[in-house]
């Protein structure tokens, strides 16, 4: 049994084995070709955060899977009333073929994996969010045509969806390029991490970041649970708009961002409708390689 709390926790080998099926998924869905991989299994989806994409997703690929999927708000449960996680993954692992868990604290997600006797996804916690880079690296094989040699810009917070992004960028030996002002760099451990396999560096001034870059990616300033932070964010990420001026300092750049969006701040409006984005096939494919990782995890 594998469980995926961190992007790490999956080989080179194995994310490239889940794009390869999850491109497999994506073209027998547009051929109306629905295959019951996970019939009869089913899906937990537990929620402590709200949610638009990432609970969509899943549901709809434990359908299209021949499984089930049951959406279960944190204080629908009797987490909300205390119950100890480990006991809630014990008695859970009894009903359900994996977990998918959507938190506020990464500490939440291990600890219920530890008692878990069945597959636990990390749908997002406050220090990674692999099934997002999942879709992400599906997304950059498709409109690039490959992963080796690829640059990526990352202009903004450095939070989980960056945290995760870095990981993966260190797996595949990607360039991946952080601009962020000071105190608000990605976490201190994978930066080292990321470090000693030579593909990462931290910078400050985002234009240097996308020079040359094949991606640009950004996410908002304030993300959930950092609301009483808002004003000073704005005002510490002001230089860190992705806009047309930046985009044409790294001419044949996409621009990648995994919503919600704040248009008008981490990135304007015409960016996101221009020809560069990417954005809503980014958005699309959460779906299919979280097919692809179910599949994985639950046969």
């Amino acid at each position: 049994m594998k469980h995926l709390l961190s992007i790490s926790d999956l080989s080179k080998e194995e994310i490239l084995s889940i794009l390869e099926l999850a491109e497999k998924l994506k073209f027998e869905r547009q051929k109306r070709i629905f295959k019951e991989y996970l019939r009869n299994k089913s899906l937990a989806m537990i929620f402590e955060l709200p949610s638009t994409r990432t609970r969509i997703s899943f549901e709809i690929a434990m359908l299209e899977l021949g499984g089930h999927a049951l959406y279960l708000s944190w204080n629908d449960l009797q987490l909300g009333r205390g119950e100890p996680i480990k006991d809630t993954a014990r008695v859970m692992s009894r009903y359900v073929n994996a977990v998918m868990m959507r938190v506020r604290n990464h500490s939440t997600i291990e600890e219920f994996a530890r008692f878990s006797s069945v597959p636990v996804i990390n749908g997002l916690s406050n220090l990674e969010h692999p099934c997002q880079i999942l879709a992400d690296l599906l997304t950059i094989k498709e409109k690039k045509g490959r992963l080796d040699g690829i640059k990526i810009a990352w202009i903004g917070d450095g939070n989980n969806v960056c945290n995760s992004l870095i990981l993966a960028a260190a797996k595949l030996g990607i360039r991946i390029d952080v601009a962020c002002p000071e105190g608000y760099e990605p976490d201190s451990d994978i930066i080292k991490f990321a470090h000693s396999v030579g593909v990462f560096k931290l910078l400050r001034n985002p234009k240097e970041a996308v020079m040359n870059a094949d991606i640009i990616y950004t996410d908002v300033w304030a993300s959930m649970g950092q609301e009483a932070e808002r004003e000073k964010r704005l005002k510490a990420f002001k230089d860190y708009q992705v806009n047309e001026n930046l985009l044409r300092i790294a001419r044949d750049a996409i621009v990648m961002h995994c919503l919600p969006a704040h248009r008008g701040e981490e990135i304007t409006d015409t960016v996101i409708e221009g020809k560069n984005s990417v954005i809503f096939d980014q958005a699309e494919n959460r779906l299919h390689a979280q097919k692809a990782l179910l599949i994985n995890l639950i046969i």
